[in-house]
């Protein structure tokens, strides 16, 4: 044997025995090896490369330690979206949503589930191709995540090949252990550096760190609990086939049949996950055979064949010191209780919220009393009650505002209400909570901008409305409070891409119209093309087309209609457009199936949901009609169904089915032509 070959068959041997090593010390917890031995097969691998440079390839152990330093994150658009979870806090709101799943797969239907722990991390995604990680990205909006591909490859639990060599999509977490996460502590606190709150924070911080080197300095881990492709009949077999490629999972999933199953899983996890290495707040149900879930389908939001068991939220009693008045940029006063800090669910709370002023006059709640505070679902912090015993003697009763705090305009109170409104559109609480609201990721995904710079923008009159984002110049920014030069690049470059490339429905979400929301925003957005066509559409017409479309409705067409008439949005549209903001969009590419080319409007009772029934004729190729109208081929026709409404649809030329004739459409069986065709057909014709 050459030396050559030798040193080849060494080096696919100690990066192998190096692989299997990080593997059981990582991801098993069972480590074979000491760390002395362990860093002498490392030294023994780096003395190999350095002797022979070819045989460094970018999978090798070596190869973890970090690239250079990136200018910024590349864009990553997911073929399939990642969705959030739905939440259920006690038995009563689990057995509805298992209700919802039996409901939704028929009367015969037992769904089997799986629990798995809720790791408390920064969700990713990792594509492999050939075998080899090709891209790793994070969470983003769901649809839009960030290329950290060179962050992911640092951490030593994720393997850099697999032996399966099909394109695999995992899903899952990236986090760190309790015991490690003090310990980086402990070394910031020496530096003088500020502390990571709690394992979440420390996990996504790191994972957006442009320095790679720096994410290599950090204890990271990831879990994976999903696989995006269509492999395996069921979650079970899927998180089996993850642990042979060595892919790391949570290793605590449990099969669950029924209601009175789960709901003692729950319990028994409950004193388990105090034992657990990382923090998690509750169990992940999810239907395990994936032809059930295609059945059940998703929200707008959420997967319905999925929901997240949230425990208990910590609670803590401190002294609420100030009641304060937030404005939001609909103009709705929001009070918020400044409180002695406190920790909470592994976070210092200093605020929380009181939301609205009947809540307030409710519990009864006034500067210097003894209030219990918790975390709604670990997230957004909540006065949840008075410690009447503990009140100090003169507390008085919050007064609720009479002006705005922020423009001083008298505030209004609708009839029915518990909310206190700022009129005056030209307020500049407003103003700075819409773009907040404006360039969130969801929005506008506008870079670089925070609080302190929107405060900067709007006090310093350089941004009067939305609009004048874009026609911000370098040189403005430039003489804002810490913004440098590199700041005030990205920023300018991330608006002009905003101009240029973000999509009708981004915008109109931003825009934050009445009862319109993200979904909403995309089925007007596909309907009327461009910001430009919108502007120009006669409002009657326009009104009346989006009231037609399923999903819109005569409210929300409405909405949309007066937010373009108001004469102050309109011209701060029509600035948008020529500051150049395109925001056109591309047409949904119609799915090719047994459907396609007809439109149905579904009517009466039926024994699934009607959701589940429009997401089978849109995943066939057809259309759904919110009501019947011209060029609506089938009325499909449940129970209880009076005769003038099928009358009704065939003079307007639909054609009456039942869910019998329905099935068989969908499984591309032609339908027997209507005994009556030739004389109605005759009667059209006269």
């Amino acid at each position: 044997m050459s030396p050559d070959t030798r040193a080849q068959t060494r080096h696919r041997e100690l990066a192998e025995e190096l692989r299997a090593h990080a593997h059981a010390y990582y991801v098993l917890d069972a480590p074979a090896l000491t760390d002395a031995e362990y860093d002498r097969l490392f030294r023994e691998l780096l003395e190999l490369e350095a002797a022979h440079p070819a045989l460094v390839t970018p999978e090798s152990p070596t190869q973890r330690v970090g690239a250079e330093p990136a200018e910024g994150f590349e864009k990553v658009k997911r073929a399939v979206r990642m969705y959030s979870l739905d939440n259920v806090y006690d038995a009563e709101e689990l057995r509805e949503f298992d209700r919802r799943v039996r409901e939704g797969l028929g009367p015969d239907a037992a769904p089997r589930y799986v629990a798995e722990p809720k790791i408390d991390g920064a969700s990713i995604e990792c594509r492999y191709e050939d075998g080899r990680l090709v891209q790793a990205s994070t969470r983003g909006d769901g649809s839009v995540g960030e290329d950290v591909t060179s962050n992911l490859r640092t951490v030593m639990s994720l393997p850099l090949r697999i032996a399966d060599r099909r394109p695999l999509t995992v899903r899952g977490e990236v986090y760190i252990h309790g015991a490690d996460l003090d310990a980086v502590n402990a070394q910031r606190a020496t530096r003088g550096e500020a502390l990571f709150a709690n394992p979440r924070n420390a996990a996504a911080g790191s994972l957006r760190l442009l320095d790679p080197r720096m994410t290599a300095e950090r204890p990271l881990r990831v879990a994976f609990y999903d696989l995006v492709e269509d492999y395996f009949p069921s979650h079970l077999a899927m998180l089996a086939h993850l642990a042979e490629q060595r892919l790391p999972t949570h290793r605590q999933e449990r099969a669950l049949d029924g209601v009175e199953a789960i709901l003692a899983f729950i319990e028994e996890f409950d004193v388990l996950r105090h034992t657990l290495a990382y923090e998690t707040d509750g169990i992940v149900l999810k239907v395990d055979a994936l032809a059930q879930r295609r059945a059940l389908g998703f929200t707008a939001r959420f997967p319905r064949w999925a929901t997240a068991w949230k425990y208990a939220a910590e609670s803590k009693e401190t002294v609420l010191r100030d009641i304060l008045v937030d404005v939001g940029r609909t103009g709705a006063l929001t009070p918020v209780a400044v409180l002695d800090p406190v920790q909470l669910s592994g976070t210092t709370v200093s605020r929380a919220s009181l939301h609205n002023l009947d809540l307030i006059a409710e519990r009864d709640v006034r500067v210097g009393d003894t209030v219990v505070v918790q975390k709604a679902g670990e997230i957004i912090p909540q006065v949840l009650r008075v410690v009447p015993e503990r009140r100090p003697e003169g507390a008085l009763p919050w007064a609720p505002p009479t002006h705005c705090p922020v423009c001083g305009t008298p505030v209004e109170r609708a009839e029915g209400e518990a909310v206190l409104r700022c009129p005056n559109p030209a307020c500049k609480g407003r103003l700075k909570a819409g773009l907040h609201y404006f360039t969130r990721r969801s929005a506008m995904d506008v870079d670089r901008i925070g609080p302190s710079l929107i405060e900067q923008l709007v006090e310093g009159e350089h941004v009067r409305d939305l609009a004048d984002l874009f026609a911000l110049e370098s040189r403005t920014l430039l003489g804002l409070e810490r913004v440098g030069e590199k700041t005030a690049e990205a920023l300018a470059a991330s608006l002009e891409d905003a101009k240029a490339s973000r999509p009708l429905d981004r915008l109109l979400t931003g825009l934050g119209i009445p009862l319109v929301g993200s979904v909403g925003a995309t089925l007007v957005a596909e309907h009327v093309g461009s910001l430009e066509r919108l502007l120009g559409a006669d409002p009657s017409v326009l009104e009346d087309e989006l009231a037609e479309i399923h999903g819109i409705g005569a409210k929300m067409a409405a909405s949309i209609v007066a937010f373009l008439q108001n004469a102050t949005q309109r011209a701060m549209l029509e600035k948008m457009r020529a500051l150049g903001v395109r925001a056109t969009q591309p047409r949904r590419e119609t799915k090719e199936g047994p459907l396609t080319g007809s439109s149905f409007c579904v009517t009466g009772t039926f024994d699934r949901k009607r959701d589940v029934i429009h997401a089978q004729i849109e995943a066939a190729g057809g259309e759904v009609h919110k009501s019947v109208r011209k060029g609506t081929t089938y009325l499909l026709a449940g129970a209880n169904v009076g005769k003038k409404k099928t009358e009704a649809a065939v003079k307007r030329g639909a054609r009456v089915i039942d869910e019998a004739a329905f099935e068989a459409l969908l499984r591309g069986e032609a339908l027997p032509e209507p005994e009556d065709a030739a004389p109605r057909e005759a009667a059209e014709s006269a």
